[in-house]
């Protein structure tokens, strides 16, 4: 099961990652796991000059979960350039759902994923 915690962990790098690239200064993760379900939350900032690049996450991380891909890709997350929003539609092919909510210059996640045995 540990390979599942690895994709996990690889999200959050992931979005740790993009939202530093975004300028960002305060970020907080955590992960909440019920039995196969995971519950991944997370909350950045980000610096005004950077808003347009996050104009495609909610459709890149909404985007259909492809279990396929994410067994032979999922080891890339984290590995691009930091800010590229492509990284995110990795993220997204990886995730079940995504919840998403913008604020001025706050932005608040909430990932589902159901861990494969």
């Amino acid at each position: 099961m540990i390979h599942e915690e690895k994709k996990t962990a690889k999200i959050v790098e992931e979005l740790t990652l993009f939202f530093f690239a975004l300028g960002a200064d305060k970020i907080q993760s955590g992960i909440e796991k019920k039995g196969k379900d995971v519950t991944i939350t997370f909350q950045a900032n980000y610096h005004p000059d950077y808003a347009h690049k996050l104009k495609q996450m909610e459709e890149y991380l909404n985007c259909p979960k492809n279990d396929g891909m994410e067994d032979v890709y999922w080891e890339l997350a984290g590995s691009g350039e930091p800010g590229e929003t492509s990284q995110l539609l990795l993220v997204g092919m990886m995730i079940d759902k995504a919840q998403i909510r913008m604020e001025e210059g706050e932005v608040y996640l909430r990932l589902y994923k159901e861990q494969l045995e």
